[in-house]
C-alpha cells in the first residue's frame, strides 16, 4: 500500500485529503507543520507527499525543496488556496510538483497524485 505524507496546517483539510486517500487504498501520515512534516519524512519511507505551500510555522516551498535535496524528484503534490501557482516552476529543484487549488474534488486530488508519482518515473500508483 502506498505510503503518502499530508502536510497541511489546516484540521480539516488534513482530515480531507486524509479521509479521501484512505478509501482509496493509501497508507496516510499526517503532519501538520513544516517541522513535523521533515521528523516525520526522516523516520518513516514515504512514496509522495502532499504539500500545503503556507504553513503557519515555515514555507511549504522550503519543505518540498528539503525533501527533494533528500530525495531528487521525489513525487510532490502542492496545495493552496492561491489563485496562480505559477511561481513553483521558478523554485530551484522543485520541476515536476504538480500544483493543485484549493478548493478541490477528491477525483483531482487523485489525479494530481498519479501525475506527481508519473513525473517522478514510477509506475507505483499504476494500479490504485
Amino acid at each position: 500500500m502506498p505510503r503518502v505524507l499530508v502536510v497541511d496546517d489546516q484540521k480539516d483539510v488534513r482530515a480531507m485529503v486524509s479521509i479521501v486517500l484512505r478509501v482509496n487504498q493509501y497508507d496516510v501520515v499526517e503532519a501538520e507543520s513544516g517541522a513535523a512534516s521533515l521528523k516525520a519524512f526522516g523516520e518513516n519511507a514515504f512514496d509522495a507527499a502532499i504539500i500545503d505551500i503556507f504553513l503557519t510555522d515555515a514555507s511549504g516551498i522550503e519543505v518540498m525543496a528539503a525533501i527533494r535535496e533528500r530525495i531528487p524528484g521525489f513525487p510532490i503534490v502542492a496545495i493552496s488556496g492561491m489563485t496562480a501557482l505559477d511561481f513553483m516552476g521558478e523554485a530551484p529543484g522543485l520541476d515536476g510538483v504538480i500544483c493543485l487549488q484549493k478548493p478541490f474534488r477528491p477525483n483531482d486530488l487523485l489525479q494530481a497524485l498519479r501525475k506527481a508519482q508519473e513525473a517522478a518515473g514510477d509506475e507505483l500508483f499504476a494500479a490504485v
